[in-house]
């Protein structure tokens, strides 16, 4: 790889304002491309560098596309730079914690395809995560070359949002990487996410102009295998950056209200308009929603499953909430502990 410059790889007045001359003086920043079980690789002006962790900094707390600050010299992480923006999920089995998966992310291209992997839920779904985050999305959908009526996966995609962007792609096609280009320019960076077997290796691929392997899909269930194990920063030669993500089966949502509502505009708009604050668009009266459904402009499908991610991120954030909770609870107890021993 050629030498890099900051711009090169995504740097910006954002993350420039975040430091002092002190830092610019002893410190140098890089831009997380792997993160490993306990260290991390980085990208910089220097080139590539293998990275430990300073004391209370986690790889949990790391994310590929992150910017972080270095003394090189010394192979160390000092400090995670504040996120532009944050892709994350919220824990399978609730935890207590959402779990990073990229950050200072432009584009979000959500692949699927035109096979029964298609699932609008799913698609809400990341929806929600991207406008919370405040990520463009562009939904992919692939193998529109290998099937009968591709139009009908289109319409019910592009159903799915105001201006939503919608790409039908062959990712074999030799153009693909042309067709994709608007949202790869220097320094912008995207992640391809989605279920495994839609192509999103053969994507990222094309993309880059790289070999990684790819695995054909299982032709009773139309799902993939995981080609892609870990999540990893490339560089495009268009000068933008991809982060290749594995396929997702579990993507719980937690503490994004506000993608929810972007998610369903046509709902969440009327809902602010509903007689009660806390109506639940069913059967009180004066629901502006359930008004909207009768005289058709709602699809009641939609309804069900508004209500539905509203109810899980509902739950889900406040178990979040209650382990921080006890989290600083405990930590209380240990500070108090280890004062009462040191006297």
């Amino acid at each position: 790889m050629t030498q890099l410059t900051r711009d090169d790889l995504g740097w910006s007045q954002f993350f420039f304002a975040q430091l002092d001359a002190e830092d610019l003086n002893s410190q140098i920043p890089a831009r997380i491309a792997n993160v490993h079980r306990d260290r991390v690789v980085g990208l910089s002006e220097q080139g590539s560098l293998e990275l430990t962790l300073d004391p209370g900094i986690t790889t949990a707390a790391v994310a590929v596309g992150d910017w972080v600050l270095t003394i090189p010299k010394q192979h160390r992480v000092t400090r995670v730079l504040d996120r532009k923006t944050e892709l994350s999920r919220g824990t399978e089995f609730h935890s207590g914690e959402k779990q990073l998966i990229a950050a200072n992310i432009d584009t979000l291209f959500i692949t699927t395809s035109c096979n029964d992997d298609f699932n609008v839920a799913r698609l809400e779904r990341y929806l929600a995560l991207a406008h919370d985050a405040l990520i463009t999305p562009v939904i992919l959908i692939t193998k529109a070359d290998e099937c009968d009526d591709p139009d009908r996966y289109i319409g019910q995609a592009s159903a799915l949002g105001r201006d939503l962007m919608v790409v039908a792609v062959n990712a074999k096609s030799d153009d693909m990487a042309a067709v994709l280009s608007p949202w790869c320019g220097p320094g912008e960076t995207v992640a391809l996410t989605g279920s495994s077997g839609v192509g999103k290796t053969t994507i990222a691929n094309k993309l880059t102009g790289g070999n990684a392997l790819t695995q054909d899909i299982r032709q009773d269930d139309a799902r993939g295998r995981h080609t892609t194990t870990g999540r990893s920063l490339h560089a495009i030669p268009t000068g933008g950056w991809l982060i290749d993500t594995p396929g997702m089966r579990g993507l719980g949502l937690a503490e994004v209200a506000y993608g929810i509502d972007a998610t369903f505009p046509e709902i969440s708009e009327l809902a602010s308009q509903c007689k009660f604050r806390d109506c639940a668009h069913e059967s009180e009266p004066g629901c502006k929603v359930q008004a909207a459904i009768q005289a058709g402009e709602i699809d009641p499908e939609r309804l069900r499953r508004f209500n539905k991610l509203k109810r899980e991120n509902t739950q889900a954030t406040e178990t979040i909430a209650q382990a921080r909770d006890r989290s600083k609870k405990l930590s209380k107890r240990i500070k108090s502990a280890t004062k009462k021993k040191k006297r």
